[in-house]
């Protein structure tokens, strides 16, 4: 690790943001670097300008594009302190579109289409408490107190702890998957001993199953064209 990169890695931490973001301005300031072939301190607004026109034309979608500019306004104005180059980083603005919303129906089938009962539970606890991904990574299973039918977040956005209410139905499928797993301390462990299962893991699950369900979708489609009358 480069003297600069562990600089950046400290005043992130010194400004209390959150192990994910950290680890995610790190990864862009680096791309950043590595597409010009020269370390980030010997790079400028011009380079900088030059990145961004390259991301819209590559088509990287609007989280990373915003992504990095945060992590190079970082850099540039509290690592490197050079105020003048964060004033010439402009933010994108980003595009309002409404959010798709699967109906309670698609939620069952996506989570019926997974046979792992820890990726299974995991997705059905984000959906029934609304938790972000890496709360979810997080819970321990000391979170969960069923006497008082609620989830304890620790750490979530902005560093707050925070309760949510544990729905009756998710509760049941808690204790069946603690049955048949027995956690010993993070509710959903990851391979590595002593660690929680790892965001990328649960990403390449749910575009699995995502895949699935256009399959199936598709499938269904064709049928009811080829048989636009069936069933009534």
């Amino acid at each position: 690790m480069t003297s600069l990169r562990q600089r950046m890695i400290e005043d992130l931490r010194l400004r209390n943001y959150a192990e994910r973001t950290v680890e995610t301005y790190v990864m862009r300031v680096a791309a950043f670097a590595r597409h010009f072939g020269r370390p980030p301190d010997r790079l400028g607004p011009e380079e900088i300008r030059r990145y961004q026109l390259h991301l819209l034309e590559r088509k990287a979608s609007w989280a990373v594009f915003n992504q990095t500019v945060c992590a190079l306004r970082f850099f540039y104005g509290v690592t490197l302190n050079r105020k003048r180059a964060v004033e010439q980083i402009p933010f994108p603005r980003q595009e309002k579109k409404l959010p798709v919303v699967l109906s309670r129906e698609e939620v069952l089938l996506l989570l019926g289409t997974l046979e792992n009962i820890k990726h299974r539970t995991i997705l059905s606890a984000i959906y029934a408490c609304g938790l972000r991904l890496s709360e979810a990574l997080h819970l321990q299973v000391s979170d969960i107190d069923s006497r008082r039918m609620a989830v304890r977040i620790r750490r979530g956005k902005g560093g707050k702890d925070r309760y949510l209410p544990l729905p009756a139905t998710l509760l049941r499928q808690l204790r069946c998957y603690w049955r048949h797993c027995r956690p010993p301390q993070w509710l959903f462990p990851g391979k590595q001993e002593g660690s929680p299962l790892t965001h990328s893991s649960v990403q390449r699950v749910c575009r699995r199953i995502l895949e699935q369900i256009r399959v199936i979708d598709g499938q269904l489609r064709e049928r009811e064209k080829s048989h636009p009358h069936e069933g009534g």
